[in-house]
């Protein structure tokens, strides 16, 4: 529960330090006193948006903190342990706003984005504002009164995570059916090509082999007529040829070195080039042998390799790339066909997600439509107890399987009431007028606000448009609900304010320079002479302190 409110520099407050209690604390006041002032400042602290024109005239910056007294098994403790704040038994949250608009938030003293105060602000308040019964016109608002009131978030949480993941899988879906002419048109290009190179069937290095065969085909009288001069210059010549040369340079020096043992290592290096020269005629005659010359093989090798080089160039690669090119290719044409194939996965997962999410939806309508029907009964006999005896209020859901998929189902919600004998039940915003509005929604926000875990609700002057006898009751009501919960409640009416546990008295001085107001908490004796105030106008006589206290008795 709220416990403390500190406000420095806010707007007309100079400084302010309220303390709250358990139960029903009602907040009076005159006219444009300011009575409202505290929901403010307290707006502030829970994420509300901040104004340069709320910091005090004359001052630099306005400062609001409150402190929140939490159980531990509270949504609000578990919280701040789940985001890792210091917790006790306190909840402080901070808001400073400076003089140039800027503004900084603190949780228990450490420094955080405003996002974090407004994602911690509904497990600790629940403000009703004077409003609320404008907003009951607008169906998204009737649809998020009913979830409150059910209290199946787990079913809610369960559509929006179906939701998701339908809208996940449709997308790649679609995405792939966007892209389907363009991916066939590859696919089919992609074939041709692959059949293409299949047909020739280049192997690895091939292309290298018959570039070196072409050129050794093509050249072969040149390198056997090589070859001829060479083998005759080494060893087969009549006169003079390399290996007869080196063996009688080789016998005159062994001869030599008989005198000379210095010539012994000369001599034995030209044994060697002689057999070295030996060895090379002999691969001269096997390369010879060897040597092809038929022009059959050259036409073929020619036709082959003319091949490759043509689709090599279509391809745009080197000739000897085009082996690995085809790998390529017939990856790509198996990647896309294996896309068809999950495309067709994809269709199935789609018709699945739709019908997960078709399923939670259809829960979460049986859910709404059973507390429909208990929350319809309930406001009914709130109506009754508002001086609308014959008040009948109905919510109707209706369900659409084949309805467009939201975050919130596919359910239209509609808050149809009758106030009068004869009158046919219709849609709110077509029967209700704005003091019967007023009273049922007040009506709504009271029973909503029953099955609210928050532990502090606030209703600012929601009982506008009441008075005499119905006043006393809406007064009960919010009496009897401050006895499960902390009710805070701004209002003008005596007969609301008598039944709360507390009352505080705003009220605004001005020395013809600053104006300031107060916050004051009531003894008896000063609620009476509120009660009377407010009962009778700024004149207060002994009747309307009598009827005061006879309110305050009742």
């Amino acid at each position: 529960m709220l416990s403390q409110l500190t406000v420095r520099n806010f707007a007309v407050v100079k400084s302010l330090d309220i303390e709250f209690h358990n139960g029903m604390t009602a907040i009076t006041g005159e006219t444009g006193a300011g009575k409202s002032i505290a929901l403010d400042a307290l707006s502030l602290c829970l994420g509300s948006r901040a104004d340069a024109n709320w910091v005090r005239p004359g001052q630099e910056k306005a400062e609001i903190s409150a402190v929140f007294t939490l159980a531990a098994d509270s949504p609000a403790y578990q919280w701040l342990i789940s985001n890792e704040f210091d917790t006790d038994e306190d909840c402080v949250l901070r808001r400073v706003i400076q003089r140039d608009g800027r503004s900084k938030a603190w949780i228990n003293g450490t420094p955080v984005p405003l996002s974090q105060q407004k994602s911690l602000a509904p497990l600790l308040v629940n403000i009703h504002g004077q409003h609320e019964h404008q907003l009951l016109l607008k169906e998204d608002h009737q649809l998020s009164l009913l979830d409150s009131y059910t209290r199946h978030q787990h079913l809610l949480d369960k559509v929006q995570e179906d939701y998701r993941n339908w809208a996940s899988v449709e997308k790649q879906y679609q995405h792939y059916q966007q892209q389907k002419e363009e991916l066939e048109a590859q696919r089919q290009l992609l074939e041709y090509q692959v059949n293409e190179l299949n047909e020739f069937a280049l192997t690895d290095g091939e292309f290298e082999e018959l570039d070196q065969k072409h050129k050794r085909l093509s050249n072969s009288k040149v390198l056997l007529e090589a070859g001829v001069f060479a083998l005759n210059a080494l060893y087969e010549g009549e006169h003079n040829n390399a290996a007869g040369l080196v063996q009688s340079a080789s016998q005159r020096l062994e001869e030599a070195a008989e005198m000379d043992t210095a010539l012994t290592p000369i001599n034995q290096l030209l044994q060697q080039a002689k057999v070295h020269i030996e060895e090379a005629a002999l691969e001269l005659r096997q390369y010879q042998d060897d040597l092809e010359l038929d022009p059959g093989e050259l036409q073929i090798v020619e036709e082959r390799l003319s091949t490759a080089i043509n689709l090599a160039k279509k391809h745009q690669i080197p000739g000897a790339e085009l082996s690995q090119q085809h790998k390529k290719l017939i990856s790509e044409l198996n990647s896309l066909e294996q896309a068809g194939e999950h495309a067709e996965q994809l269709d199935e997962e789609r018709q699945q997600a739709r019908k997960t999410y078709r399923d939670s939806a259809q829960k979460l309508s049986n859910s709404r439509e059973q507390a429909a029907k208990e929350l319809s009964q309930k406001i009914s006999q709130s109506m009754h107890e508002l001086n609308m005896p014959h008040g009948r209020f109905v919510i109707q859901v209706e369900h659409d399987a084949s309805a467009r998929a939201t975050r919130l189902g596919t359910d239209q919600v509609d808050f149809l009431v009758t106030t009068n004998p004869g009158q046919p039940i219709q849609s709110l915003n077509k029967v209700a007028s704005g003091g019967e509005l007023s009273r049922i929604s007040l009506a709504i926000q009271v029973m909503t606000a029953t099955q609210k875990t928050v532990p502090t609700m606030m209703f600012d002057e929601v009982d506008v448009g009441v008075s005499g006898p119905t006043a006393a009751i809406v007064g009960s009501m919010l009496q009897k609900l401050g006895k499960t919960s902390q009710v805070i409640c701004v209002t003008h009416l005596p007969q609301v304010a008598a039944k709360a546990h507390h009352q505080l008295q705003v009220s605004k001085t001005t020395d013809g320079a600053e104006t300031e107001t107060a916050v004051t908490a009531l003894s008896n004796e000063q609620r009476v002479i509120e009660l009377a105030r407010l009962l009778g106008g700024d004149k207060v006589t002994d009747m309307a302190k009598a009827n005061a206290k006879e309110l305050l008795a009742s």
